[in-house]
């Protein structure tokens, strides 16, 4: 681990008021916020930053949830992010996505023409850093501007975010 989760009794006002804007405050002050948050709880600015654009991408997007874990977790499957692979099957599950449609994600594979515009999109803008004019057509017959936007958002996030606990080492909290 390279950078190690900030201990419970070590985080003070400036680390509290930067969880704050993603996580409730009885979360905050306890020993259970997780690896991931304990790790960013190292740099309070950055985090405060950071966590006001992923919270909406979480919690106001106008992506509708079942997508959004779509594209996360291909996200995590690619970036081969253990951390945000698991805690988004979990969530994934929460919002409908099947054991089967899990399984197809990893192979990059879906049933679905929205799921499969989905996943090519991902798929696109890891390899290319833009979504090809074909695929951006097919997300447009079920997606709203705002919500294409809001996909390429979460995809960019959610990558940034692999690339940081892949590089900080930051390991799932069964694992601790």
């Amino acid at each position: 681990m390279r950078v190690a989760p900030l201990q419970a009794e070590e985080w003070d006002d400036d680390v509290v008021k930067a969880l704050s804007v993603m996580v409730s405050p009885d979360r905050i002050e306890r020993r259970d916020a997780g690896s991931a948050l304990a790790v960013l709880a190292r740099h309070p600015k950055l985090t405060r930053a950071f966590l006001r654009f992923n919270g909406y991408l979480l919690f106001a997007s106008t992506l509708p949830p079942r997508l959004r874990e779509l594209a996360i977790l291909r996200v995590a499957h690619r970036r081969s992010c253990t951390y945000e692979w698991l805690h988004h099957v979990e969530m994934g599950g929460e919002v409908g996505l099947t054991a089967d449609v899990i399984d197809g994600i990893q192979r990059g594979e879906a049933t679905d023409p929205l799921d499969a515009a989905v996943l090519a999109a991902v798929d696109e803008l890891e390899e290319t850093s833009n979504v090809a004019d074909a695929t951006w057509a097919a997300l447009a017959e079920h997606l709203d501007e705002r919500q294409r936007m809001d996909l390429v958002f979460t995809v960019g996030s959610y990558g940034l975010l692999a690339m940081a606990f892949n590089t900080f080492g930051v390991v799932p909290e069964q694992e601790m």
